[in-house]
């Protein structure tokens, strides 16, 4: 299930920066069968299916739901992709199986309360607290669909294959031919002349062409409405009896429209995201976990974009982006601390704060005070600058606190770099 082609196509870039910029705009991802629901209240097509969390559960929606079924399908429910060849800690493999009916609560057995692990997950996975149980359809031609947001033509992007599957990113990179791309207009909307394109693009081989554009024009009116930032589906598929069916479900949506998107921001399941960036959500600190070893903590985005290459220039790798913003309280500046010192791999914490409306006093006040809160156990290397700057620097020295200082931005990030290695 493949989240990492949107990216390739919209950015190439694989520099720290670059993916800093990919997952800038904070969105909310839910469920695979939060999605089919939400798809099927907008009338796209999707399998018919039950959420379980229980092996009790899934026995009693087996009964009610699929009384007569001889197949089914059980998915995992995890918030990334590749379920289908992932593998579970406890040795089980695939995390999505078609089985006999009566076969189903074993396979789901070994799927709830396990860590499984994917391409998307990385080596420590994510725990399988559903599953979905859907009824097996008749797939005769699988297809791929997202709807995403593009900066370069500053509107919805359409992306669609012939082709669809677990192995899309494999597939773009070898026949890049196969991806077409539809620019919607924001203003306009999508017009059947847009949803046709995209329809060819998929090229069906069964259904009806015209029932295809409505189902575009339905997951496009859903996009809108719902302030999604993705949609995707993988697969997209024909069924035996010519139906255009969403065969999974993926969507996130932007966290600025939480406000009037209440329904949908109740889904989110945050047991399913990195602690850290739950935390800072709650403190309201932009935080973004990396796989470094050098915390940052900066103010200003493009600040803490810069500090992060610069690490990198050094040799070092940034553990983390967080940019504490341009008017943090002290309060905020001692929950970075924590936040960053949770991480177990952050060998060394770089400051680097450029006094504008964000004095240095202040973060010097915080510095101090997290210190005395949650112990220091790492270096920390501190580069000051700009409004108050003077206090900033006498209430770190009078605190007599252990700290590396710097004078500029390349002396800090050599000494971080210096000091993570040591």
């Amino acid at each position: 299930m493949a989240r990492g082609l949107l990216n390739k196509l919209i950015s190439r870039t694989l520099s720290i920066t670059g993916k800093w910029q990919q997952q800038q705009i904070r969105h909310l991802n839910i469920h695979e069968y939060q999605g089919a629901e939400l798809m099927s209240k907008y009338g796209v097509n999707v399998p018919k299916g039950v959420a379980a969390s229980t092996v009790e559960d899934l026995q009693k929606a087996i009964r009610a739901s699929f009384p007569s079924e001889k197949e089914l399908v059980v998915k995992s429910q995890i918030l990334a992709g590749g379920r289908g060849l992932g593998t579970f800690q406890n040795g089980f493999k695939g995390g999505v199986h078609i089985v006999k009916a009566d076969e189903a609560e074993t396979v789901a057995g070994k799927m709830l309360g396990q860590i499984l692990i994917t391409k998307q997950t990385g080596p420590q996975g994510k725990v399988v607290s559903k599953v979905y149980l859907c009824e097996k359809l008749s797939l005769v031609n699988e297809m791929y669909f997202a709807i995403t947001l593009d900066r370069t033509t500053a509107g919805p992007l359409i992306i669609a294959c012939r082709k669809g599957g677990t192995s899309i990113e494999d597939l773009a990179e070898k026949y890049p031919d196969m991806i077409i791309k539809v620019p919607i207009d924001v203003f306009q909307g999508i017009t059947d002349e847009d949803a046709a394109k995209v329809v060819d693009g998929l090229a069906p081989k069964h259904a009806d062409k015209n029932a295809c554009i409505e189902q575009v024009k339905k997951l496009y009116k859903l996009f809108c409405e719902c302030d999604c930032t993705m949609l995707e589906i993988n697969p997209i598929a024909e069924t035996s009896d010519n139906q255009l069916v969403a065969a999974d479900a993926k969507l996130n949506f932007d966290d600025n429209a939480a406000f009037r998107q209440k329904q949908i921001f109740a889904l989110r399941d945050s047991s399913q995201e990195d602690p850290r960036e739950v935390a800072a959500a709650k403190a309201d600190l932009n935080y973004i976990g990396l796989d470094g070893e050098i915390g940052c903590m900066v103010n200003g985005a493009g600040l803490a974009m810069a500090t992060m290459d610069i690490i990198k220039l050094h040799g070092g790798t940034p553990a983390n982006f967080l940019d504490v913003g341009g008017n943090a309280s002290e309060g905020q500046v001692v929950e970075a601390f924590k936040i960053l010192t949770s991480d177990d791999k952050v060998k060394a914490i770089l400051v680097n704060i450029f006094g504008g409306i964000m004095k240095c006093d202040v973060i010097a006040s915080g510095i101090v005070n997290a210190a005395k809160q949650v112990q220091l156990k790492v270096p920390v290397i501190v580069r000051l600058e700009g409004t108050n700057v003077d206090q900033g620097k006498r209430i770190l020295k009078e605190s007599e606190m252990t700290l590396i200082t710097a004078e500029d931005l390349d002396d800090a990030a050599e000494k971080a770099v210096k000091a993570s290695a040591s």
